[in-house]
């Protein structure tokens, strides 16, 4: 199968996980839930599912992090669902004590592209800015992926492709959910395609036309830069970017880079830490948080003591190295496994994030406090259990008026999906 393909896209992002979905409940699952008692599950946080998808023209399979506004509606996609099948991006309203779901568009499969993973991103106008794995153009089977624009005129959205892959030297599959800086430039990564093959880091500068002139920044090689950028989005901070990339590295466990611009227009590419596999994190799939001092946070999704992922913490030194350390490992038993999501911080400074699995076997909301000596100390605010409950969390959360919202792939009433706003 040509490697371009977005067949090879979807098995990074989503297949490696599906056959897990359809596990029935086992005794192993009670016993599981005894044992969450001695690893500080929690009663007094609140979560409750704000949006059950409906499949169909509704849209499934809400693999997708979340955006919000000034006026509180959160922005997401479905890779599944639609008018054509092919998916979609939704707005969520609120509306007194419910709230309302509107499709702002539904992908065909054809030019406009097909598969939108991981969401959407806002510019300060309120366009939307995403990808979309499939569809385009290109030699892919099944097209290369777009970069898509969806612009609000009167509250009749637009979509525009402002980028179609073709699967060569620009990359191919586009899953990572991508970056806008103040000037309009939008940033992102592929997991395939590029001079080596092995994925790539773009930009997308706007001219004056409404057009975008496309430039790759970075070739990942699968040497020390890694390879296969990841799904997280990338953090635009004093001007550089900061990303993940799942493969590749000096230990073949993935990579945590910067890239910063130099005066000619060129991007030069610094791999700030390569993951040397367990004990240590491997395969690191979400976005990065920095906290106020410039320490960097992320999860990895196997590694660990017991290697069923990580937690884990970048610091600077004055010499202009990275010390990395472990903060949590997931355990066997009832703990959450398998992160591939973002971190948050709450107004304390506690970290929350979701595991993909484990607990009750659809997931967990998970929070890491600070403890003695530098420690962090793991609780489970929420184990997911599926329909009516939302179930399997493959993105993270975000953060507004101290609650917490976030999407999960299936649950919900109709098992398609679900919205969730957790509350700690």
């Amino acid at each position: 199968m040509n490697t371009c393909c977005h067949q090879n896209i979807a098995s990074i992002f989503s297949d490696l996980h599906r056959w897990r979905f359809y596990h029935p409940a086992t005794v192993l699952s009670l016993f599981a839930a005894v044992l969450l008692l001695g690893i500080g599950a929690t009663k007094a946080s609140t979560t409750e599912v704000i949006y059950s998808l409906a499949g169909d023209e509704d849209g499934e399979y809400a693999d997708t992090d979340l955006a919000i506004d000034g006026v509180g509606n959160l922005y997401g996609s479905t890779v599944l669902g639609g008018d054509f099948g092919s998916g979609t991006v939704w707005q969520l309203a609120p509306s007194g004590n419910s709230w309302t779901h509107t499709v702002l568009y539904s992908f065909t499969s054809g030019p406009d592209g097909s598969e939108p993973y991981k969401g959407v991103t806002l510019d300060a106008q309120g366009n939307l800015y995403g990808t979309a794995v499939a569809g385009g153009s290109g030699s892919c089977e099944g097209g290369c992926g777009v970069v898509y624009k969806l612009t609000n005129s009167g509250g009749t959205w637009t979509q525009t492709v402002i980028h179609a892959f073709t699967g060569g030297d620009d990359g191919s599959g586009p899953g990572a959910r991508v970056t806008v800086d103040p000037h309009g430039n939008v940033y992102g990564m592929t997991p395939t395609g590029g001079a080596f093959g092995l994925g790539t880091i773009y930009q997308l500068h706007p001219g004056a036309n409404g057009n975008y002139t496309f430039k790759v920044i970075h070739s990942f090689t699968g040497g020390a830069d890694g390879s296969s950028g990841s799904a997280g989005k990338m953090v635009l901070r004093n001007g550089n970017l900061y990303g993940a990339a799942t493969t590749g590295g000096a230990f073949a466990s993935g990579i945590v880079f910067e890239l910063s611009p130099t005066q000619v227009g060129e991007w030069d590419f610094k791999t700030l830490y390569s993951f040397r596999g367990q004990p240590d994190g491997v395969f690191p799939y979400g976005a990065l948080l920095f906290d106020r001092a410039g320490n960097i946070f992320g999860t990895t999704y196997y590694g660990g003591v017991n290697g069923i992922g990580a937690v884990y913490q970048l610091a600077p030194t004055p010499t202009d190295e990275w010390r990395e350390r472990v903060l949590y490992s997931f355990a066997e038993g009832g703990d959450g496994n398998s992160p591939i999501s973002h971190l948050n911080f709450d107004s304390v400074g506690n970290l929350y994030g979701t595991t993909s699995e484990g607990g009750l076997g659809s997931g967990t909301i998970f929070k890491l406090t600070r403890g003695p000596n530098g420690s962090w100390v793991e609780s489970l605010p929420h184990l997911f259990q599926g329909p009516p409950d939302a179930a399997f969390p493959y993105s993270g959360m975000i953060n507004r008026a101290g609650s917490f919202y976030g999407a999960t792939t299936h649950g919900g009433d109709n098992d398609d999906g679900a919205i969730y706003k957790f509350t700690p």
